[in-house]
């Protein structure tokens, strides 16, 4: 193994151990490529939501657990931001587990001395705060997509075809309304960095990565280790990279806007 990557930040969320969908393999080789000061975990890190109809736990989940703690024992800071899927632990913000900070959510001042809230985003969700029937249904109907495309991953593999291919991918570009979704969520978390006067947010929780620049401000959303894995590194100079770690297309910066979307495009 060669040496480590040396970042000042790592932003990764919606990881959703305990479930089948969920990467840990890819993501597990993921940190063995950064060396980093400040570890972000921002939500969606645990499903319990999933894990109240069935649970499924490999060693590559357990192997990522062990990282992050082995990781905060070795003086990086690791930050856990509850989300919706994990919101039972909420009633922990405040309180230190060992040396993993748990918080609502944080002001993150980068290198070049811009600051990002840092959040989860299910607060900007009208559905997961008003109609949580709605986003359980909504949340299952997803996993069914993910199983899918494990499947058709398969059958491309067996075909020759190179590339990796979203279906759950292709189902937002398609669907009007999920786009829209995407848009007014974009909009509201930006609104929120605005209100507080800082320089952009870091989210996640709609699994769409992406660095947007928007007039003066930026808005991040780190993606997911379900379908795209993806994550956002703050390099030394203060400047953010997200990382297509899959590989379907090369990972782009703040100045070279691409998203999930766009990866889905690629066969």
């Amino acid at each position: 193994m060669g040496a480590m990557t040396k970042v000042r930040s790592i932003f990764i969320s919606d990881i959703h151990l305990g479930t089948r969908a969920c990467q840990a393999d890819h993501l597990v080789d993921f940190l063995r490529e950064y060396e980093a000061d400040n570890l972000f975990l921002i939500g969606d890190i645990i499903d319990f939501w999933a894990m109240s109809r069935s649970i499924h736990w490999t060693a590559a989940q357990n192997t990522f657990v062990q990282k992050i703690l082995r990781r905060a024992r070795r003086g990086e800071r690791v930050m856990f931001i509850p989300g919706n899927h994990d919101e039972a632990l909420r009633q922990y913000v405040g309180i230190a587990f060992g040396d993993i900070e748990v918080v609502s959510e944080h002001v993150h001042l980068l290198a070049d001395g811009r600051r990002f809230l840092l959040i989860h985003g299910d607060e900007f969700d009208q559905v997961t705060r008003h109609h949580r029937w709605v986003a359980v249904l909504g949340d299952i109907a997803y996993d069914l997509l993910v199983r899918m495309n494990s499947i058709l991953s398969f059958v491309r593999r067996r075909l020759g075809i190179a590339g990796y291919w979203s279906l759950a991918g292709y189902a937002k570009r398609r669907i009007k309304s999920a786009l829209q979704f995407i848009f007014d969520f974009e909009d509201a978390a930006l609104h929120a960095a605005r209100l507080r006067g800082l320089d952009g947010v870091i989210c996640g929780h709609i699994h769409s990565a992406v660095i947007r620049p928007v007039g003066e401000h930026t808005y991040v959303n780190c993606g997911d280790w379900v379908d795209s894995c993806t994550g956002i590194v703050e390099h030394l100079d203060g400047s953010l990279e997200l990382i297509n770690w899959m590989g379907a297309l090369p990972s782009s910066t703040e100045n070279t806007e691409q998203t999930t979307e766009d990866v889905a495009c690629v066969s």
